[in-house]
Parts: C-alpha cells; structure tokens; sequence
C-alpha cells in the first residue's frame, strides 16, 4: 500500500527506537554513526568478547546483531 499526496511514512515504533538505542549502546557509537564507524566498532568489540578472550559467542552474535540492525538503518535513510 503506498502513500497519497500529503502523507508521509509512518515514524519508527518504540521498540524500533529501543532496538536502535540498545545497539548503539552496545558498540558504543553515537546516533549518526556512519558505516565506518559502526564496522570499527563492531570490531572492538568483538575482539574484547571473542570466545578466545574469555567471552562468549552469545556476545559476539549480540555484536552482530547490532552491527547488522544499524548498518540496514543506514541503507533504509
């Protein structure tokens, strides 16, 4: 269903915007961060919660996770 003169997009939802926070969070970057920064991130920390370091592949699937959800935010602006 598209949108008719005037109308625009729906906004994202709270989960949507919860979801957005806690990733950033969790890599530690800022609203805004670009795909650089969001994959230098991902990469610290993924190296501090490596199962090699004494981490646990939970952590680095949650890092994925969040690197993944920002970067298709980044596609979708």
């Amino acid at each position: 269903m598209g949108y008719g003169i005037g109308q625009t997009k729906p906004g994202p939802s709270f989960a949507e915007i919860h979801a957005n926070t806690q990733a950033r969070a969790l890599l530690g970057v800022a609203e805004g961060a670009g795909r650089r920064e969001i994959l230098d991130a991902h990469r610290r920390v993924v190296a501090q919660v490596h199962p090699d370091r004494g981490g646990s592949n939970e952590k680095v699937h949650e890092a994925n996770a969040a690197r993944d959800l920002l970067l298709s935010r980044l596609n979708d602006a």
